[in-house]
C-alpha cells in the first residue's frame, strides 16, 4: 500500500517553532517540502506549475541558500529579510515572497475544499488561484494555470491518497492547513510592515 501524506511529511506546520525573532527557517522550509510531497503523492499534472515554483523558491538558489550561508544569523525567516534590506541583495526575500504566495494558493485551495464537502478540487484550486497568484501572472502563465487546474484529481481520489481512507484524515489535514495559514498570516503582516515586497 502506498504511503499517505502523514507518513511522508517529516515536519508538520504545527510543529514549526515561532519565537520573538520570527519563524524558524529550517523548520519552515522542511514543512514547506511537505507541500511538494503532497503534490507528488497526487501524481497530477495540475499541480506541476506551483510545485515547481515552491521547489525553486525553497531551494539552493533562494531561501535555503541564504540560510545555509550562515544558519545562526539566518535562523528565522524574518532575519533573512531584514539582513537583505541592508545589502541590496534581495534574492532570498524575493524567493520567500514567492514561496509564501505558492503556499497561500495551497492553503486557500485546501481550506475551501475542506469547507465545501461537495466541491471538486478543480473548482477549489481555481478559485484559490484567482485570489492569490493570478494577479501576479501574465496572460500565458494565467492560461497555463487555468488548463492545469482542470487536471486536478477528483475529491474522492484526493482524500484516499492523502489519508489512505483512515478515520480523521480530513481533521488532520485541516489542522495542517490552519497552521500553515497562521505562519502565512505572520509573514504577510511582516512583509507589509516594512514594504519588503516592493519592487519584487
Amino acid at each position: 500500500m502506498a504511503p499517505t501524506l502523514d507518513e511522508l511529511i517529516t515536519r508538520r506546520f504545527q510543529d514549526v517553532t515561532v519565537t520573538a525573532d520570527g519563524i524558524d527557517t529550517a523548520e519552515f522550509l522542511e514543512a514547506a517540502e511537505g507541500v511538494v510531497k503532497l503534490f507528488d503523492l497526487l501524481e497530477s499534472a495540475a499541480f506541476f506549475p506551483v510545485k515547481s515554483d515552491i521547489t525553486t523558491n525553497i531551494g539552493v538558489c533562494k531561501v535555503r541558500a541564504k540560510y545555509e550561508s550562515d544558519p545562526k544569523a539566518f535562523d528565522t525567516l524574518e532575519k533573512i529579510v531584514l539582513a537583505e534590506t541592508k545589502t541590496g541583495d534581495r534574492k532570498a526575500t524575493q524567493g520567500l515572497l514567492w514561496l509564501k504566495r505558492g503556499l497561500e494558493l495551497t492553503a486557500m485551495g485546501l481550506r475551501r475544499n475542506l469547507d465545501n464537502n461537495e466541491e471538486e478540487l478543480s473548482v477549489s484550486f481555481t478559485e484559490a488561484y484567482n485570489n492569490t497568484l493570478k494577479q501576479f501572472h501574465g496572460f500565458i502563465v494565467k492560461k497555463m494555470f487555468s488548463v492545469a487546474m482542470l487536471a486536478c484529481p477528483d475529491r474522492k481520489t484526493f482524500y484516499m491518497k492523502i489519508g489512505g481512507g483512515k478515520e480523521g484524515e480530513k481533521e488532520q489535514l485541516l489542522e495542517w492547513v490552519q497552521a500553515l495559514q497562521t505562519h502565512l498570516n505572520q509573514l504577510n503582516v511582516f512583509y507589509a510592515s516594512g514594504g519588503y515586497d516592493k519592487g519584487l
